[in-house]
């Protein structure tokens, strides 16, 4: 005598349909859980608003630096004299501590031209302006330079008295102990005296 299982007797489409709609609203569930956790982690309003920052250089003179702050880090602004461009675009690479131009809006490896510490990320060079972030490469700290145009230094830039490293009038470390030159952050001017920095 056989005896009937009801499991046997059931239709296998309905028991698909169970599992496949308890798996969806398990993995839906779980979604909404860990949604709100992964998004607590991106960064906040103020964060954000820290990302880029503009600059109005229409009071900036020639041969005048300013100091800002991007992202909690000092950002040295020069509108250069003719000399100090002419100055340096006229240093061989073979002089220079460091031939990499460690210029954000260039290719990594791009060599320490003139040219290339001015370039902005829309590719363009502009000679008068230099945008360099302002911490020493060797131990983090901030290079002396004056916003009245009295350079500082043995090459006409910044001089960093903790340890003595000069940096010429293109921010490259030319004496002392710095490894490298001093950064030239993502910088893009978004009009004739408006300079967009991130």
């Amino acid at each position: 005598m056989t005896t009937s299982d009801p499991t046997q007797n059931s239709d296998p489409n309905r028991r698909d349909f169970i599992h496949i709609f308890s798996i969806a609203a398990t993995a839906v569930g779980s979604a909404a859980v860990v949604w709100p956790l992964v998004h607590q982690m991106n960064p906040d309003a103020s964060v954000l608003a820290l990302s880029t920052k503009e600059v109005d250089l229409s009071a900036v003179e020639v041969g005048q630096a300013i100091k800002v702050f991007w992202q909690g880090k000092p950002v040295f602004i020069r509108k250069r004299t003719p000399a100090e461009i002419e100055a340096a675009e006229a240093t061989p690479l073979s002089a220079l501590v460091d031939d990499n131009a460690r210029n954000a809006n260039l290719q990594s490896g791009a060599e320490a031209s003139d040219n290339a510490r001015t370039t902005s990320a829309d590719g363009k060079a502009t000679p008068e302006w230099l945008v360099l972030v302002g911490v020493c490469t060797h131990l983090g700290c901030i290079p002396l330079g004056t916003s009245s145009g009295e350079n500082k230094g043995d090459y006409g830039g910044w001089f960093c008295p903790c340890h003595g490293s000069h940096y010429d009038t293109a921010g490259r470390i030319r004496k002392g102990p710095a490894p490298e030159n001093l950064a030239v952050p993502p910088f893009e001017f978004v009009s004739d005296t408006v300079v967009r920095i991130g």
